[in-house]
């Protein structure tokens, strides 16, 4: 039947239900992708604050990521690394003045100040300010220091009140770093506690422990129930789109490989878990694998610092062949290298790629993305 024979009620009825029928395959599509507010609503707001959580939560996210890192008190606060300058007003604080100090940090020697020097007391004197250039700082040295407790609470306060309960995927950062002062384990031990006090502990409890070390999720996979993910980086993509392994001496170790392999003298870089063997390994005590998006998507550059995106590697295949969940990161509309100014058509292209979620800074254009795609 030609749609030109329809009566007018008929074609009308006729639009809605495949207009329905659209709808219930992108709502389908976002069941299956979830979206991570990487370190909060931080293009809009300061990260790793409650402000910036609750706002990621209101534009949609699935899950909100908080970075763990100890006081010297031993409590478990939200900061993306133990360096403090970059994201908090510390600097300005006179009484903070000579704390400031250098610290091998996984093979580099730092020099700020140090979240493992302060006591919980000390951190709740500073506030947050906004760490990526370019974007809003009107609310710099508003918001105060969150806790992991605090972030807890909000999840299970948000979750009790709406039909939408939102997730929590922390990340430790740099176990080998803080277990050298405190001892074995005591960071992990820290993150299970706080789980296991809140009724966390479950393989069903919306709930993913990240990190770049290796043991230290091996050990959590020990202990806890929830689901785990071996995060993976490298140090730069080649100019063929081959990626770089080989840090510069005196640079980061982990930008190219587990800390802890490092120091056991494990020469595997990150690349062996791109491999066949490596997802086995990883699918021995991991739920996921986090890589960094040219791990599946890379791209060469000619000689005119022209850009030309590649076809998908078999990393997800190979993923998803050993069970193991893909969340890449970091989605930032000002990394225009695989988007070509357009953020829609990037998140589109690793939705096609089939990640099964993303670390976003842009909460709300992901949720979006999801909505116009259509999965293939």
């Amino acid at each position: 039947m030609k749609l030109s024979t329809l009566s007018p009620f008929l074609l009308l009825l006729f639009i809605i239900t495949i207009s329905c029928k659209d709808q219930e395959v992108n709502d389908q599509n976002s069941k299956e992708i979830v979206i991570i507010a990487h370190r909060g609503a931080q293009s809009i707001l300061p990260e790793h604050t409650i402000e910036g959580y609750k706002k990621a939560i209101e534009l949609g996210a699935d899950f909100i990521e908080p970075d763990l890192v100890l006081t010297k008190d031993g409590h478990l606060i939200v900061r993306h690394e133990p360096m403090l300058s970059g994201t908090t007003n510390v600097s300005e604080v006179a009484e903070f003045a000579n704390l400031k100090t250098t610290k091998n940090v996984d093979g580099k020697m730092v020099t700020d100040w140090f979240v493992i020097d302060f006591t919980l007391a000390q951190i709740k004197k500073l506030k947050a300010k906004q760490a990526y250039n370019g974007r809003p700082t009107n609310f710099d040295n508003q918001f105060n220091i969150p806790t992991f407790k605090e972030v807890i609470d909000l999840t299970i306060t948000h979750s009790k009140n709406i039909t939408k309960p939102v997730g929590i995927y922390p990340e430790i950062k740099h176990p080998y770093f803080h277990n050298s002062v405190f001892g074995s384990h005591f960071m992990e031990n820290k993150l299970i506690e706080a789980l296991q006090e809140n009724n966390l502990d479950d393989k069903d409890s919306l709930v993913f422990v990240q990190c770049f070390e290796v043991e230290p999720l091996q050990y959590l996979n020990t202990k806890l129930s929830v689901k785990l993910v071996q995060l993976i980086s490298t140090y730069n993509i080649n100019k063929d789109g081959s990626l770089n392994f080989n840090v510069p001496q005196g640079d980061f170790i982990s930008y190219v490989a587990p800390y802890d392999f490092y120091k056991k003298g494990d020469q595997r870089t990150y690349e062996f878990f791109t491999t066949e063997e490596g997802m086995k390994f990883t699918a021995t005590y991991a739920d996921g694998i986090g890589p960094w998006k040219p791990f599946i998507i890379s791209y060469k550059t000619d000689k005119n610092e022209e850009r030309t995106l590649l076809p998908p590697t078999d990393f997800i295949e190979l993923a998803h062949e050993n069970n193991l969940k893909v969340h890449p990161y970091t989605f930032r509309n000002e990394n225009t290298q695989w988007s070509n100014q357009n953020p829609e058509a990037e998140y589109h292209l690793f939705f096609d790629a089939g990640v099964d979620g993303l670390f976003t800074d842009y909460t709300n254009e992901a949720i979006n993305a999801l909505k116009t795609w259509k999965k293939k």
